[in-house]
């Protein structure tokens, strides 16, 4: 069989392979449709209510801004301080969980094993549960939130680390240096800017999150939300939900900055 043949072969078995592939994946999101009785004309007969809700969400009530402002402020405090303290506390933790410092499996695997597993818990169960223990206000979304922020900083960061130029661990290896050593003049200078970028786009991320732990009780704007709810009154609520996404974007556009300069 010659070369043109063979490639013709190798050809047709690639789009015979991807045609298969291609009605495997359609017929997934067929059933997936018909299992769960959800399909796009939802999108068309939700309309109707959906223009309801506009109508009750306008206009907002501006005279609203200065209650929704104090826990807008109380929001971010918690995000900081939960992202500050999971920031330091991550140092050890994902130190320890990367294979290349530490490549003896005894140490690395269970510290790996009790992140993964503190990454499996919801941020709101986290949240339901401090809040059963410590009663209603910020400091049990501060701890759901440190405890998220935590595992997540963890695993973010030991794979970063393990993608490092492993050359200057060699070098200092080699010259004698310990593991302190090694970590200090080696792996940090090559990781503290994805380390501060990470600890941004978390800090993000549990500004957004703390929003929906207050509807357990776990203190910030989002316990502000759902009273407001609760009560039906809607243009108090778009004033908040107006307020939740201009502060958003704010720490975004902030944050961007931030981590260009930095990465």
């Amino acid at each position: 069989m010659s070369n043109l043949e063979v490639k013709s072969v190798v050809s047709k078995n690639a789009k015979l392979r991807m045609t298969v592939i291609l009605l495997v994946v359609v017929g997934l999101y067929i059933y997936t449709s018909w299992a769960t009785k959800s399909t796009p004309m939802d999108i068309i007969k939700g309309w109707g209510g959906f223009q309801r809700i506009l109508t009750d969400l306008f206009p907002p009530n501006w005279s609203y801004v200065p209650a929704v402002w104090e826990k807008l402020v109380e929001t971010i405090q918690m995000a900081l301080i939960a992202t500050t303290f999971a920031a330091i506390v991550s140092v050890p933790i994902f130190l320890l969980s990367a294979s290349n410092l530490f490549p003896n499996s005894w140490i690395y695997q269970p510290v790996r094993f009790i992140m993964n597993v503190l990454r499996t818990i919801p941020d709101i169960l986290l949240a339901i549960i401090f809040v059963g223990i410590f009663g209603v206000g910020v400091f049990p979304g501060i701890m759901a939130l440190f405890i998220f922020s935590l595992g997540l900083l963890a695993k973010l960061m030991y794979e970063t680390i393990e993608a490092i130029d492993m050359n200057p661990l060699d070098a200092i290896r080699a010259s004698g240096g310990n593991t302190i050593q090694v970590i200090w003049y080696a792996v940090i200078p090559q990781v503290l800017p994805q380390f501060v970028s990470f600890s941004l786009y978390v800090f993000e991320v549990n500004v957004r999150a703390s929003t929906v732990l207050g509807f357990v009780g776990a203190g910030g704007i989002g316990l502000l939300l759902q009273q407001q709810i609760n009560w039906f009154n809607y243009p108090r609520v778009m004033t908040i939900i107006i307020i939740i996404f201009i502060a958003v974007v704010v720490i975004d556009l902030i944050s961007n900055k931030i981590r260009e300069r930095i990465v």
